[in-house]
């Protein structure tokens, strides 16, 4: 049998996988396999035997790295003997901690643990608990295991800080040198409320070119980005925290940025009547919504007004209305913003773009860090024309860069796989959606399954099931277009401030206006050089330096949306402790061989109903149509179906919640259940026991099914500009 490389992906229920390093299929590890191994340890084993689908099984033969990490977990005293529980579940095993090891940490509390020594096939690891993070119930503490379950760079190196701290606090005039002043141009800014950073400013006026028929009319649309280039310089101590980082990662009252505060939100940030540098796109759109010309170029911009979405939304909506009157010198120019949009947005109706109406949610919490609401996100006007402003830029760097054939970073998202466009032809059938998928999917096919959709109960389910059959949005320097938005080429030019791939693509453009190239060196590293320089050998060393960067950036992309969803799992879960035995009326939102994913109306939080709660009855599962039958009543569950639910049970530790199907006749009994479970999950004492004791009742297929819809996305995507 072969012998191969790669690291270990635990599982909560004991077994574990090998994620390859030649990105073949993933071997599976026995429980017994797993017991000397941990989360993440990168080993060697050896395929054994392949059970009837032909998956491999594995026996581990080497352990070549252990994982240093420190590991979070809750300390506990346990007959006489010192453990602390991983808070990540696929760690597997209680760790040990001598008693001289504990430091200051008491019962309950939250810790950090560094192991002294590893497992093996016959003892569990022991480590020492090197920093107590806090009690479970303070605030805030969710976002602090958070970033040290994901690993999660949330501390800036000495040196980050003191290169930030010397940089000036105004534009000097060395900074201002072979760029273009657009200071009098009135950019604004268009972002939430709750924006502190802000990275874009936009213009927009009419534009005619010509006389007659051939006369080009349409608009001048200017998007200015920060500059953060200019400051961030290739291999110094600033870019090293910020490749590291690759992303910001932002939780509920809190982010982790990317760059120092001074950088985010000072110099680099477009604060309105404040001078900033900027790279800015030009573009000229026609009628049609068709970008006629392009150019970029630095310049120094002034933002002249910092404005939200509500507010923009409501000047749309009334240019004579208060909101107006107290910006009457910008209203037209948002008009002309938004008669650009309009064109744009049948530019991308033409291209066959897929586009989907979602629900998201924003989380509104109090002074102590707990949710206070769950409110929906709505997306209005203003949103969208920034979104299309946006993206019309991205495009044009993209165009740039290929056009001069110049490696760089691409947005790449590829359609459906054949699998998975057959699975998604199936499960349209079954619905009775009579559109064919050809055998390479287009954009404009998928679009069509959005409009279909449209107005039925199980639209959200729809575009679920579309959306996972397409392939996840990378970062990588082979250039094979983006299907969703329906563009040959895309790439991230808009936020510099908060993603590292644009602040790599501004290089790129910066050395092309130059007429010179950027080489990428491995690790992120980058210094210009001339164009003649590049070539052969040095040219395939630079592209595996691009892939090696975009494969950075795209896990820790993935890594800040675990992290950011396991702190608003845990929010939410903390928030409907103090909701159990209340009941609740709610949609089935995802139907699953083992139960129900319902979505409370109300609260906008989801929690499932397991098969067994549904009555004494066998279900059967129909995958192609999404529903759960019972095959004695021929009652049917799917996506849609109104129900009414009690919340029975809330896991923290496993960030779940347990809903029961209320039946008539039985609300005084479940609710008198709920509210004695209620008073056993809030006792101080008694909290922590329950909640483990509860854990090792929960069936174990369950658990692993709702984990891997979890990390599958089961909830609603962000969006994010530009995407």
């Amino acid at each position: 049998m072969s012998e191969v490389q790669g690291r270990v992906e635990g599982h909560r229920d004991g077994h574990g996988f090998v994620v390859r390093d030649d990105r073949e299929a993933s071997i599976y590890l026995a429980p017994q396999e797993m017991r000397s191994v941990l989360h993440r340890d990168r080993v060697r084993v050896r395929i054994v035997r392949y059970d009837r689908r032909g998956r491999p099984e594995g026996r581990v033969l080497e352990i070549l790295e252990r994982r240093r990490a420190p590991i979070i977990g809750r300390l506990l005293l346990e007959a006489g003997q010192w453990i602390v529980a991983p808070e990540d579940r696929r760690y597997g095993q209680d760790i040990l901690i001598p008693k001289n090891a504990t430091a200051s940490a008491t019962a309950g509390q939250v810790v950090a643990v560094e192991l002294t020594e590893p497992p093996s096939l016959h003892s569990r690891p022991v480590g020492r608990v090197a920093e107590v993070l806090g009690e479970i119930d303070d605030p805030g503490l969710e976002i602090e295991i958070a970033v040290r379950k994901y690993e999660v760079p949330h501390r800036f190196s000495a040196e980050t800080l003191a290169a930030a701290a010397a940089l000036p606090d105004r534009l000097r005039a060395t900074d201002r040198r072979r760029r273009i002043d657009l200071t009098d141009v009135p950019l604004v800014t268009i972002d939430g409320e709750d924006a502190r950073d802000f990275d874009d400013a936009v213009y927009c006026e009419p534009f005619v070119r010509g006389r007659g028929r051939a006369a080009f009319k349409g608009w001048r649309l200017v998007v200015a980005i920060a500059d953060v280039s200019h400051y961030v310089r290739p291999g110094e101590p600033l870019d090293r925290d910020a490749y590291e980082r690759a992303t910001s990662v932002y939780f509920p009252r809190r982010v982790i940025p990317m760059l120092p505060e001074k950088l985010s939100n000072g110099l680099c940030s477009l604060n309105p009547d404040e001078e900033r540098l900027a790279m800015v796109c030009d573009m000229l759109v026609s009628e049609g919504g068709e970008i006629d010309a392009y150019q970029f170029f630095p310049a120094v911009i002034r933002s002249h007004a910092r404005f939200t979405y509500t507010e923009v939304a409501a000047v749309l909506a009334n240019t004579r209305g208060p909101e107006a009157e107290r910006r009457a010198a910008l209203v037209p120019h948002l008009v002309h913003l938004h008669e650009v949009y309009r064109a744009l947005l049948k530019q991308r109706a033409s291209r066959g773009a897929v586009d989907f109406d979602t629900v998201e949610t924003q989380i509104v919490c109090d002074d102590n860090g707990r949710i206070e609401k769950i409110v929906p996100r709505v997306r209005n006007e203003a949103h969208r024309l920034i979104e299309e402003a946006m993206l019309a830029a991205n495009v044009c760097a993209a165009a740039f860069i290929a056009a001069a054939g110049h490696p760089a970073l691409y947005r790449v998202h590829e359609g459906p796989t054949p699998e998975k466009r057959l699975a998604l032809q199936t499960y349209l059938r079954a619905l009775g959606i009579g559109l064919q998928l050809s055998d390479e999917p287009t954009p404009g096919e998928i679009a069509a399954i959005a409009r279909a959709a449209q107005g039925r109960p199980d639209a959200a389910q729809i575009q679920t099931m579309v959306l996972r059959s397409m392939q996840q949005a990378i970062y990588t320097p082979t250039n094979s277009g983006h299907f969703g938005l329906a563009y040959e080429a895309y790439t991230h030019f808009t936020s510099p401030i908060r993603r590292y791939p644009d602040l790599m693509v501004h290089r790129v453009i910066k050395a092309l206006l130059g007429d010179g190239r950027f080489r990428l060196a491995p690790g992120g590293d980058a210094t210009p050089r001339r164009r003649a320089r590049a070539g052969g050998a040095a040219m395939a060393d630079e592209i595996a330096a691009w892939e090696a960067a975009g494969a950075h950036c795209s896990a820790n992309e993935r890594r800040a949306d675990e992290a950011s969803r396991d702190v608003e799992a845990w929010l939410k879960c903390r928030y409907m402790r103090e909701h159990l035995g209340e009941e609740f009326s709610g949609t089935v939102s995802a139907v699953t061989s083992f139960g129900l994913f319902v979505t409370l109306d109300a609260l906008y939080v989801d929690g499932l109903v397991h098969i067994t709660e549904l009555g004494g009855e066998y279900y059967r599962f129909d995958e192609a149509r999404q529903e759960l039958r019972g095959e004695r009543t021929g009652v049917r569950y799917a996506v849609g179906t109104r129900l009414r639910v009690q919340v029975s049970r809330v896991d923290l530790d496993g960030r779940r919640i347990d809903f029961r199907l209320v039946r008539e006749g039985d609300g005084d009994r479940l609710l008198s259940a709920g509210r004695a479970e209620r008073g056993r999950a809030l006792s101080a004492g008694d909290a922590l026991e329950a909640v483990r004791e509860a854990d090792r009742r929960v069936k174990s297929g369950a658990r692993a099914a709702k984990a891997t819809l979890a990390r599958g996305g089961a909830s609603a995507k962000r969006r994010s500009r530009g995407r």
